[in-house]
């Protein structure tokens, strides 16, 4: 049976282990630092030389560390595309943002073990000749921010950061910047522009591209909190040791945030693919099942903009055969790894790896109505697809859960998503739309009953919203 694999919790939840640069050095804190620093040149087979540097942004992309923030994009290749001969200075900025609902695994290493972090940013930032780097956090963690800043205080204080560090030559200083609670500023370049003190407005890629035209149109490098923690490993541990962990191109190991319709909801850290979702749900080390006399109805894999998957589904992966041979295999739902592969496979994604379990108590329609209230309340305005349709999509939502629906409502709000998706300057779009597109499809007897059961008692068919609701939205609105 699948455990836990601690190595960024490790001393987290430890009896006795404080947030504290004294408890930290205990626990051989920025021994790490010191050996990195230590590198020397290596000689190569042409007779040049490999500076510590480059061979520690080598040892990362070797790791095949993927980010653990949403998207999954391999952490060296991100490093690679900065533009270092510009002439201008390149900035790190750590995405402590974790807006994503269902999410709740960065706050803890915030909380439990900053220097960590800190740790693995001061390599990360030395490894790409970065002097000047944030922590941008979302404004809910008032206290994570104080944490972070007497972490940040503690370590100035014994030369981990400020000018030559170490005596590496190595100058450096970290900041903590608070955001304002929007969603929207999870997104890099979104948090970028809020950073520079500006509304945060995604910015259009291309061609502003933060490794090339990022904070104060530098060089910029934007990594998840867990993600810089894993830097720090993967030089204690060597690329190839780090690599054995997991599963081959889903390397290292993940924090999941478990929530929702479980008997043990909690954060939990495994080798990714080394568990099924299946595991992760029933098993008495994670999930521990569902509650008494409950079905499972309905997950959530990767935060609430990842496409739901239902009870009962099953997917095409392709998984070796006895002589090796990779052939398409029927996996079901409870037994699907998770992993970043294949949960695309199946349709969706691991997303920030938060799993929301929702069981036959819920009423599905209210679950979508819940998420697409948020997120047209969370929508920047920028872009006219998601600035009107997710608020189109919420009204629609609305009137189906209080009594005011349609049958028509299902194709309508199919119809907004599909429009929405793909239109829009940042992923907002998709996760806006991508809820609607999953739920909407995979549960369409729900959506359609609920309003036609509306339209029955309303003795409207057809007919749309009441005026009552004062909602314009509606397939047919040009007829009130």
């Amino acid at each position: 049976m699948p455990q836990e694999f601690r190595l960024i919790l490790k001393h987290a939840d430890q009896p006795g282990y404080t947030p504290d640069i004294e408890c930290y050095l205990r626990h051989g804190g920025y021994e790490t630092l010191k050996k990195v620093f230590a590198l020397p040149p290596r000689d190569l087979a042409d007779g040049k030389k490999m500076s510590a540097q480059e061979q520690v942004r080598e040892e990362v992309k070797a790791s095949g560390l993927r980010g653990r923030g949403g998207a999954g994009f391999s952490c060296g290749l991100k490093w690679s595309f900065v533009d270092r001969r510009g002439g201008k200075p390149i900035y790190l900025i750590c995405n402590a943002d974790e807006s994503e609902p269902g999410t709740f695994k960065d706050r803890q290493i915030i909380h439990k073990d900053p220097h960590q972090l800190i740790e693995g940013m001061i390599i990360s930032c030395w490894a790409n000749d970065v002097k000047l780097a944030y922590i941008y956090i979302r404004g809910e963690f008032p206290e994570g921010a104080r944490i972070l800043n007497r972490a940040l205080k503690e370590a100035r204080e014994k030369g981990f950061l400020g000018k030559n560090i170490l005596g590496s030559g190595c100058d450096l200083d970290i900041w903590v910047h608070r955001g304002a609670g929007a969603y929207i500023c999870g997104e890099e370049t979104g948090l970028i522009e809020s950073l520079e003190g500006k509304r945060p407005y995604p910015r259009i890629k291309p061609p502003y591209f933060p490794a090339v035209l990022g904070l104060y149109m530098s060089p910029t490098i934007v990594n998840n909190v867990e993600t810089l923690c894993h830097v720090k490993h993967i030089m204690a541990m060597g690329a190839a040791e780090y690599a054995k962990l997991g599963t081959p191109n889903n390397t290292g190991t993940r924090i999941v945030s478990l929530s929702g319709d479980v008997k043990r909801p909690g954060y939990y850290e495994i080798e990714v693919g080394k568990a099924t979702m299946g595991e992760l749900i029933n098993d008495p080390a994670f999930g521990g099942g569902l509650r008494d006399g409950r079905k499972l109805q309905a997950i959530i894999p990767g935060g609430s903009s990842s496409k739901v998957l239902k009870a009962g589904e099953t997917f095409k992966l392709k998984r070796k055969d006895a002589s090796g041979q990779l052939v398409p295999t029927d996996v079901s739902l409870l037994d699907l790894p998770y992993d970043f592969d294949s949960l695309a496979a199946a349709g969706t994604m691991s997303g920030s790896g938060a799993i929301i379990v929702i069981d036959d108590s819920r009423d599905i329609v209210e679950c979508l109505a819940n998420l697409g209230e948020f997120y047209a309340h969370e929508s920047c305005g920028q872009c006219t697809p998601c600035r009107e349709g997710s608020l189109w999509m919420s009204k629609a939502l609305h009137r189906l859960t209080n009594g005011h629906g349609r049958k028509a409502d299902a194709d309508y709000l199919l119809h907004i998503a599909q429009n929405i998706q793909g239109r829009t300057i940042c992923a907002f779009g998709e996760a806006c739309a991508w809820p609607v597109l999953s739920f909407v499809k995979k549960f369409k007897n729900e959506f359609e009953a609920k309003g036609a059961a509306d339209e029955a008692k309303n003795n409207k068919q057809g007919a749309g919203p009441t005026h009552e609701m004062k909602i314009a939205a509606s397939p047919d609105h040009r007829s009130h």
